[in-house]
């Protein structure tokens, strides 16, 4: 028989598959339930989702364990999923909403303004991909009533007339840029584009003609005798 192999064959761990949503514990209590034999303690998780393009839920799970409990409240928040419109990385109106005892206002805001929020309130905006708002919470600081409260003030979002306009303004001058980026690429590279050798012409030389230092002194030395003997015939006709 062959030797036994010790050493365990270890299973080959692919690359990790990335998550749809992130996911975010807003609290995790520890709850009892008095029973027949005494008390029985559980686990209560908070759980937010969400994807930041639109799309948060909210959920509670309960278990004997705190990952059993954060497992269940993130199924429990998937099947609570909603998606909200966005316009400008802000909400597209003011909202105000009573629940329960949160009473939550949320202004949308100017591009830079950040979350002006805390709690409950910026998680779930966080989360929906909301970059810019004002809130002001009147009521409880209770973060599950928060939550709840939240996930009903983002569904009653609605796309307005004037969200619509707006949305279809910056579409067309996004459109415009791109087309000005594209001419602009287009005349940098006519500009940088590389020439052939028989695009370049040769410039013309004129010919020179090269004279030895004997003819030069030959010519000079031919002209002086033209010259003396011109003043010799003057001479003698005078």
């Amino acid at each position: 028989m062959p030797p036994p192999n010790d050493k365990r064959k270890r299973r080959s761990r692919g690359p990790r598959e990335e998550k749809e949503f992130e996911e975010y514990m807003l609290q995790l209590d520890r709850v009892t339930r008095v029973v027949k034999g005494g008390r029985r303690m559980r686990f209560r998780a908070t759980v937010i989702i969400g994807d930041r393009a639109g799309r948060v839920g909210l959920g509670l799970g309960k278990g004997a364990d705190v990952q059993i409990a954060a497992r269940k409240g993130a199924a429990e928040a998937k099947k609570n999923l909603i998606s909200i419109p966005i316009v400008n990385d802000t909400i597209p109106h003011p909202v105000k909403l009573k629940y329960k005892a949160a009473r939550i206002l949320v202004l949308p805001a100017a591009p830079g303004t950040g979350l002006i929020a805390g709690s409950a309130v910026r998680k779930m905006l966080e989360l929906a991909g909301v970059k810019n708002a004002l809130s002001k919470n009147f009521g409880t600081q209770n973060r599950v009533v928060m939550g709840q409260a939240m996930l009903k003030l983002l569904s009653e979002l609605k796309m307005t007339e004037a969200a619509k306009k707006f949305v279809a303004e910056l579409q067309k001058q996004k459109e415009a840029e791109k087309k000005k980026r594209a001419a602009a690429q287009k005349d940098s590279g006519k500009s940088g584009k590389r020439r052939k050798p028989s695009d370049f012409k040769k410039p013309e030389m004129k010919k020179v003609e090269s004279k030895s230092d004997l003819k030069v002194t030959a010519e000079k030395a031919s002209k002086e005798k033209g010259r003396l003997e011109e003043e010799i015939e003057k001479q003698k006709a005078a």
